[in-house]
């Protein structure tokens, strides 16, 4: 397909020979009436030493158009304005829609290139909760999008099964674990009993000592310890595969903390061969005061590893493994300062300097109650599987009141609810706070996930209700969509590729979601402006067609958010 942003910059380049990097300056104007593309000369004034208005003019008076790709070139101000053909534009959208259909928007841009997505990762023997919802769902839509753009992607569930914690658990797993029948309803059973230890461990300081001890003798092989810990976690990680599968989540590796617990003393050695580290009250430390980044400790006073030393044993682990040119965390806000200190003592674990500039925390907000801040504490909490599954059922008692007689009204409803409880997570830029709201996530008319499957039934309808086939490319006149409703959609369809490459160099979903509404809107726009089914053949024929190509670009971003779509509503 034409990249006519690559055809401009050449023309603008060739016009006033100049090397600059012309094609990133190039934008879409707010207004269509004021052309396609425009670019601001201002940028070239200082090199040029001449106004942005009469470097503007030179250009246009310069500009090659010969061809017919190009129609006009106004100057406004000091930008120059491209209006490109639009029956080119047309013919190119839907002759490659034609020849891809749901791969549309794929690329190879990331051939070559190793991405590592770390997401979800919840802590085993504790519910998986709302909080853990976010980090789930953008990581894998991320996951889904780097694949498409043709970067090799490795997702990994970094599960939380180490640490003191854990010494607690199996302490108290040790006391009142014949109280317990774990086999129905397990995490919510090994949850209390976490609960019993840490408030004992608070009362009590010999018996903190004793669980710091146990997970002590898991790190170094304890049988009896281990047995109990490989309990949990398999009790764990069935519990939260039945959310996986809801989600439609996937992942490449489950390795968490614990399989780099024996990588641990190497990463120590090297830092400590690098002169960084520091011994206080018998803990090992590495001041970053003078980065501004406080201090971080890699050892504990009795010897064990944290967080933080696992954390950094695991880049290590993965550049040599993966040799990824990115490595994204997915993890909430909460931990920023954390992720600065163990991306700056990465650069001393002697790994290749392209794996540290690819270390990025992708930082999301917190999921709050429209009542307030979550807490365990409080019995806030709200389980993914109940939050689930209640949006399904609020979803069927909908469309029972709407449509009774809808054929797989389940099987449609456990779409609807769940992509609506994904596209509410993914929909607003990821550092904002996100507010659960049923009223609003299960809005038919809002700015939802159900509003862009109820669009996307409607394109498939459209094509039902005219009882033929969807017209084949060659038939196509597309004099028949020069109106305004219709190049609207086709301009949008034009840059879903565009918008898919945005999504991965700022790692922000709300991009495709804001797309998808777009698109969307532009087509019930186009439903309500033009009757579809018409007397006149070649018309009805180019219509049918836009739905049907605009379907395939709703489903597939909405696929590659995690989004399945429904035929019914």
């Amino acid at each position: 397909m034409i990249n006519f942003k690559d055809e401009i910059a050449d023309k603008i380049k060739k016009a006033i020979s100049i090397e600059d990097d012309i094609k990133n300056l190039i934008e879409n104007p707010p207004n269509k009436d004021m052309g396609d593309y425009a670019f601001p000369c201002f940028s070239l004034a200082k090199t040029l030493r001449k106004s942005p208005m009469i470097i503007a003019n030179e250009i246009k008076d310069n500009i090659d158009l010969s061809g017919d790709l190009i129609e006009k070139v106004d100057v406004q101000g000091g930008y120059l304005n491209f209006f490109v053909n639009k029956k080119i534009l047309i013919n190119e959208v839907l002759k490659e829609l034609d020849e891809k259909k749901e791969n549309f928007g794929s690329s190879n841009i990331g051939n070559g290139k190793n991405i590592i997505v770390e997401y979800s990762s919840p802590n085993i023997a504790k519910p998986f909760h709302i909080g853990h919802l976010r980090t789930t769902v953008i990581g894998s839509a991320l996951y889904n999008i780097y694949k498409f753009l043709g970067y090799n992607v490795t997702g990994i569930n970094h599960l939380g099964d180490y640490g003191t914690q854990f010494g607690k658990m199996i302490e108290g797993y040790k006391r009142w674990g014949n109280e317990y029948d774990l086999n129905d309803n397990p995490i919510d059973k090994l949850m209390d009993i976490y609960v019993r230890i840490n408030n004992l461990c608070k009362e009590d300081e010999n018996v903190l000592e004793i669980c710091r001890d146990n997970f002590k003798k898991l790190e170094e092989g304890d049988e009896y310890c281990t047995k109990i810990w490989n309990k949990f976690k398999d009790l764990s990680l069935k519990e939260f595969q039945r959310i996986y599968d809801l989600l439609g989540v996937k992942f490449d590796s489950f390795t968490g903390e614990a399989f780099y617990a024996d990588k641990v003393d190497d990463v120590c050695k090297i830092l400590e061969g690098k002169g960084i580290v520091q011994e206080s009250e018998g803990a090992k430390i590495i001041d970053l005061e003078d980065k501004g980044l406080g201090v971080c400790m890699i050892r504990k006073a009795n010897g064990s590893s944290i967080y933080a030393t696992r954390d950094l044993a695991t880049i290590r682990y993965r550049a040599k493994t993966y040799d990824f040119d990115k490595c994204l965390y997915v993890v909430a806000y909460e931990q920023n300062q954390y992720f600065k200190q163990i991306f700056e003592i990465a650069k001393y674990l002697d790994i290749p300097e392209k794996c540290v500039k690819g270390l990025k925390h992708i930082s999301y907000g917190m999921t709050r109650l429209s009542t307030g801040k979550m807490s365990t504490r409080e019995g806030t909490v709200v389980k993914v599987d109940e939050l689930l599954n209640e949006a399904i059922d609020r979803v069927n008692k909908i469309i029972k009141e709407k449509n009774p007689d809808m054929e797989n009204r389940e099987e449609e409803a456990k779409k609807i609810g769940i992509g609506a409880v994904i596209f509410n997570n993914l929909c607003t830029t990821l550092v904002k706070d996100q507010i659960f709201d049923w009223d609003i996530m299960l809005n038919f008319n809002g700015e939802t996930g159900p509003y862009i499957q109820y669009i996307y039934v409607r394109t498939k309808s459209v094509i039902e209700k005219a009882g033929r086939n969807v017209p084949e490319f060659s038939e196509i006149d597309i004099n028949n969509l020069t109106d305004k409703a219709s190049l609207n959609i086709i301009e949008l369809l034009y840059n879903f590729s565009d918008v898919l490459v945005s999504v991965s160099e700022k790692n922000e979903t709300c991009i495709l979601t804001r797309y998808l509404l777009d698109l969307a809107k532009a087509y019930s726009n186009f439903y309500n402006e033009n009757k579809i089914i018409t007397d006149d053949e070649g018309i009805t024929k180019a219509r049918l067609y836009l739905s049907y190509v605009t379907g395939i670009v709703l489903k597939t971003g909405s696929k590659l958010l995690g989004i399945e779509m429904p035929d019914k509503m």
